[in-house]
């Protein structure tokens, strides 16, 4: 794997490493939620929420849109795909 490669699933792990993000990763897994029922689910904040979220869409494991004043997020089940078999090749490759 070169380097970028390695970076690019260091920042993963990285954002998968708080338990918040954990947590809102598990919630998103099961359906799309707008930014208010993350939060209100997690019992957290809705800027905390939100900055956890911009996280999670740095490494493109979370898509958001707009709608209105609501912002709806979805977990990207093929991108997660994509850091596991990078990972998976990355072990193999030992």
């Amino acid at each position: 794997m070169d380097i970028r490669g390695l970076k690019e699933l260091r920042e993963f792990y990285r954002t998968l490493s708080d338990a918040t993000r954990l947590r809102i990763v598990e919630q998103l897994a099961r359906r799309e939620l707008t930014v208010t029922e993350v939060a209100r689910s997690l019992r957290m904040s809705q800027p905390l929420v939100s900055w956890h979220l911009h996280r999670l869409k740095g490494t493109g494991l979370v898509r958001m849109q707009r709608n209105g004043r609501e912002v709806h997020c979805s977990l990207d089940h093929a991108r997660l795909q994509e850091y596991m078999r990078q990972f998976e090749a990355l072990i193999a490759s030992q």
